[in-house]
């Protein structure tokens, strides 16, 4: 169906209210929840109260922003269009009032910090350390945390919807600002059930490796590791380290792990580390945020705390 050639001015469009901002922190959290039904517990209200909201908001953006009914949730392309615009906005009105409660030394805001997968396992909790620090120091500090791919956090940081992002070190962009944080170790496994986990290392060569099923990840990757995937024979490829576990955890492939992230299999005989002398690499992990951007107070302790943690 065509839409109209233009349409009227709506209140919105002129100018953004209280009202507005209500509405469109509830088409967040639906969203975020992924449905009426979803949404319900976190704000408080009955669905058809959310319902009505929604209505309301979609009359005065003049836009469908979701379908609904029992096909289930799902944004339009417009709604998808307001809720990255929307996610914009709140980061900028938090960055305000975090500039404005830094003027009175109040601790006072929110950070929104986008994270790779499986780093939480890692044995140097610089993270960890720093979000507990921070909410120490300001109870009131709203922390929103997105697990969202290396990629995903560098853009998200460019638009201002992350405040502060966490990936390895592979290829930095211009406009952002990189600090070192980790430097994480990968060996190449296998699971129990693979012909090569009860082998002696002496008769596990690199064609014994080579005649094996490998995993090739297809997330960013450094020239050290192309290098040592080049070596293997990649049939299968994950997304991330959870879907390299899964393939090596079937006992046809081998693949890349963090060392930290395999070690709980490892101590329960479930996984084996192949050559690791010959078959590993390390990528760099870092802190990344905005270039050239003075921090507000939330941010800029966060960072501070990260550096304090620095030998943890």
């Amino acid at each position: 169906m065509s839409r109209p050639a233009s349409r009227p001015a709506k209140s919105l469009i002129g100018q953004i209210s209280d009202i507005d901002l209500r509405l469109l922190k509830v088409f967040r959290t639906v969203v975020e929840a992924g449905g009426f039904a979803q949404a319900e517990v976190e704000l408080g209200v009955s669905a058809s109260a959310i319902s009505i909201s929604m209505a309301d908001l979609e009359k005065r953006l003049g836009l469908r922003l979701c379908q609904r009914g029992r096909a289930g949730f799902s944004l339009t392309d417009e709604g998808r269009q307001v809720y990255d615009a929307s996610l914009q906005l709140f980061t900028s009105l938090e960055s305000f009032r975090s500039e404005i409660h830094s003027i009175h030394r109040q601790l006072k805001g929110e950070l929104a910090i986008g994270i790779t997968d499986n780093l939480v396992s890692m044995p140097r909790m610089r993270i960890t350390y720093a979000l507990r620090s921070l909410k120490q120091q300001g109870p009131e500090v709203n922390i929103r945390i997105r697990m969202i791919s290396p990629t995903e956090v560098e853009l998200g940081i460019l638009d201002g919807k992350l405040h502060i992002g966490v990936v390895p070190l592979v290829q930095p962009l211009k406009g952002l600002e990189y600090t070192n944080l980790y430097a994480e170790e990968a060996l190449l496994y296998c699971s129990h059930e693979h012909p090569l986990f009860d082998l002696p290392d002496a008769e596990i060569d690199r064609e014994a490796l080579a005649d094996c099923d490998a995993i090739e990840p297809t997330f960013a990757r450094t020239e050290q590791v192309n290098q040592q995937l080049q070596q293997l024979s990649t049939t299968a490829s994950a997304s991330d380290r959870e879907g390299v576990a899964f393939l090596i955890m079937t006992g046809l492939y081998i693949g890349f792990l963090p060392t930290h992230y395999a070690e709980r299999w490892v101590r329960e005989g479930r996984l084996r580390a192949l050559r690791p002398e010959l078959m590993n690499y390390q990528i760099q992990y870092a802190a990344v945020t905005r270039k050239g951007v003075r921090p507000n107070l939330v941010l800029e302790t966060f960072l501070n705390e990260l550096a304090l943690h620095a030998e943890d």
